[in-house]
């Protein structure tokens, strides 16, 4: 049998799409930008200019996955 190591990682498997449509059934998009106060969650937001955003800016994309963790504990 091919036994690989598991992650340690606990987003491991978990694409920033799916982290982002949680937070925002969770919360909804006033109360995440209320709690990560960045544009893509409060001006116009939408899945798509979030994850563009998320993608190209390591802290506010590990914000948000820090979030997700909270929750999801």
């Amino acid at each position: 049998m091919d036994h690989k190591p598991k992650s340690n990682d606990p987003l491991h498997g978990i694409t920033l799409e799916t982290i982002v449509k949680h937070l925002v059934d969770h919360f909804g998009w006033a109360e995440l930008g209320e709690i990560i106060p960045i544009n893509c969650f409060k001006s116009n937001p939408s899945v798509k200019s979030s994850l563009t955003f998320l993608r190209k800016t390591p802290w506010a994309r590990k914000k948000v996955e820090l979030l997700y963790l909270e929750i999801m504990k």
